[in-house]
C-alpha cells in the first residue's frame, strides 16, 4: 500500500462504492476503508446478525422501543437490503442544484434494474397485489437490483445476504474498481479525518489493532447515515448531536387458510402514495424474523403460521429529530409521524381483510434508512452543498446523511446516482 492516493473513501455502501469506482475507472489511486467484514455471503442467519444485529454498531433500540439497523460489511447495507431501485426525486435535486438525470441514466444503463417476470412473484405477493388492485389502489411491481436469471423461486436469502449472485449489492462495483487499481481494506474503522492548515489531508483508521495514517487529496466520507455524522463529530467538525430521519417502518401482517408460502423475494410489489407521506410493499420475511415480529408483540398464537401469513410493509416519511452523538442514536415519533403511522397500518389492514386474511397483527415500529443529518442545502452546521463539499476543503461526503429530508424513499439508487455524480466532478479536480 502507498502512503499517499488521490481519494480516500472512508464506507462501502451504494454511494462510497459508486464513488470509488468512477474515480478508479479514471485512473485515480483510491483507497475504500470499510469497518465490517468483506467475507462471502452465506445467506445465513448467523452471518446476517452479524452484520446488522450487533447492539451499539448494526441496531441501536430508542427510547420508544424502535429499532434501527444499519449494514456493516463490504457493500454496506446493500447486502442486506431488499435490492429495490426506487427512482430519486429529480426535482427535488434539481431545486438543489444537483442534476441527477445523466447519473442516473448511467446507473441505468450499468446495473441490473426492473421488475421481476411474473415466474418470480411469490404467491403471497400476488394474494396482496389482487386485494389491493381490487380496492382500486395503484399496486404494482416494483423495480429491482435482481438478476432474474440466477434468482430461485422460493428462496428466502435476500435479507439474509444472497449467496448466489442474483441480487445486487455495492460488492459488485467495489470488485470493479478493484479490477481497475483501488485497494479495498475491510475490518478498517476510520476514526477520524487528518487535518493540515484546515484542510482535509488524510484518515487515521484502526486495524488489527494497531493505528494507520495514510494521506490523500481528497477524502469521501461514505460511512452511512450514522457513521458519516459519528465521524465528523470525533474529527472535531459537527456539532454533539446531529438530528436525522430514518423512515419508519410497520410491517402488518393476517393469517389465510388456503395459502402455503413463506419464501419468496420480499417487496416484490407496493405503491406510493407522496402526497400522504406513505408507502407499501409485500413483505415476506424469513420464519425467524416473522416470529420475531410475533413475539414482541405478544401473539404467541401466530408463532407456527408463517407459511399461511400475509405481510405488508407500512413505510412513512417521517420527520428529522433525535439524535447522532458520539455514543448514542436517539429517535422518537412526532405526533404527524405517529399519525402516518395510524393512516398507513389501517389502510393496510384493509388490504388484508380484502385478501381473506384473518387474525391481524402488526409490529412495534422498526427502521434502516438513517439519514439525513448533514442534508444537502439543509444550511446546519454540517450540511454540504450542490457539489457534496463541507465546510473544510478536501472533505466530501456521499451516503444517505446528505439525503435532503424528508426522505421515505428506500435510497439505494439515489446514492449510486450520487456517487456517478460526485466521481465525475473530483474525476475534472484532479
Amino acid at each position: 500500500m502507498p502512503a499517499r492516493y488521490d481519494a480516500i473513501v472512508i464506507g462501502s455502501g451504494p454511494g462510497g462504492a459508486s464513488v470509488a469506482q468512477s474515480l478508479a475507472r479514471h485512473g485515480q489511486r483510491v483507497l475504500v476503508l470499510e469497518q465490517g467484514s468483506g467475507a462471502p455471503l452465506r445467506g445465513t442467519l448467523a452471518q446476517m446478525a452479524g452484520i446488522g444485529a450487533i447492539p451499539g454498531k448494526g441496531a441501536f433500540l430508542h427510547r420508544d422501543a424502535s429499532l434501527l439497523v444499519r449494514g456493516l460489511a463490504t457493500g454496506g447495507s446493500s447486502t442486506l437490503n431488499f435490492a429495490t431501485a426506487a427512482a430519486p426525486p429529480l426535482e427535488r435535486f434539481a431545486a438543489l442544484g444537483i442534476d441527477l438525470a445523466p447519473s442516473l441514466a448511467e446507473c441505468r444503463a450499468e446495473l441490473p434494474i426492473g421488475q421481476l417476470p411474473d415466474e418470480l412473484l411469490g404467491p403471497m405477493a400476488r394474494r396482496i397485489m389482487q386485494a389491493a388492485l381490487s380496492s382500486g389502489l395503484p399496486w404494482q411491481k416494483l423495480d429491482k437490483m435482481i438478476r432474474p436469471a440466477v434468482c430461485r423461486t422460493g428462496c428466502w436469502r435476500c435479507v439474509y445476504g444472497c449467496p448466489f449472485g442474483a441480487k445486487w449489492t455495492a460488492r459488485d462495483l467495489l470488485d470493479d474498481a478493484r479490477l481497475h487499481g483501488a485497494h479495498i481494506l475491510d475490518n478498517a474503522q476510520a476514526m477520524r479525518v487528518v487535518r493540515e492548515q484546515g484542510r482535509a489531508t488524510g484518515v487515521e483508521y484502526l486495524r488489527d489493532g494497531a493505528a494507520h495514517t495514510v494521506q490523500a487529496k481528497v477524502v469521501i466520507l461514505a460511512g452511512g447515515g450514522i457513521g458519516s455524522p459519528r465521524l465528523l463529530h470525533a474529527s472535531g467538525l459537527a456539532p454533539r448531536s446531529l438530528p436525522f430521519i430514518s423512515d419508519p417502518v410497520v410491517a402488518v401482517m393476517g393469517a389465510l387458510d388456503d395459502i402455503e408460502g413463506g419464501a419468496e423475494v420480499p417487496m416484490a410489489a407496493g405503491m406510493a402514495l407522496p402526497e400522504e407521506g406513505l408507502s407499501f410493499a409485500d413483505l415476506t420475511l424469513p420464519r425467524p424474523m416473522y416470529q420475531a415480529f410475533a413475539l414482541q408483540v405478544g401473539r404467541i398464537d401466530r408463532l407456527f403460521a408463517h407459511r399461511r401469513t400475509l405481510s405488508i410493509m407500512v413505510k412513512i416519511r417521517d420527520q428529522a429529530g433525535g439524535g447522532i452523538g458520539p455514543h448514542w442514536v436517539d429517535k422518537t415519533l412526532q405526533t404527524e409521524d405517529r399519525e402516518r403511522l395510524r393512516r398507513g397500518t389501517a389502510m393496510a389492514r384493509r388490504i388484508l381483510s380484502q385478501a381473506g386474511a384473518r387474525h391481524l397483527f402488526q409490529s412495534w415500529h422498526f427502521a434502516a434508512h438513517p439519514g439525513g443529518a448533514l442534508a444537502v442545502g439543509g444550511g446546519g452546521p454540517a450540511s454540504v452543498d450542490s457539489e457534496l463539499r463541507t465546510a473544510t476543503p478536501g472533505l466530501y461526503i456521499c451516503d444517505a446523511s446528505v439525503l435532503p429530508v424528508p426522505w421515505g424513499l428506500p435510497p439505494t439508487l439515489t446514492l449510486l446516482a450520487l456517487g456517478k455524480r460526485l466521481g465525475h466532478r473530483l474525476q475534472e479536480l484532479m
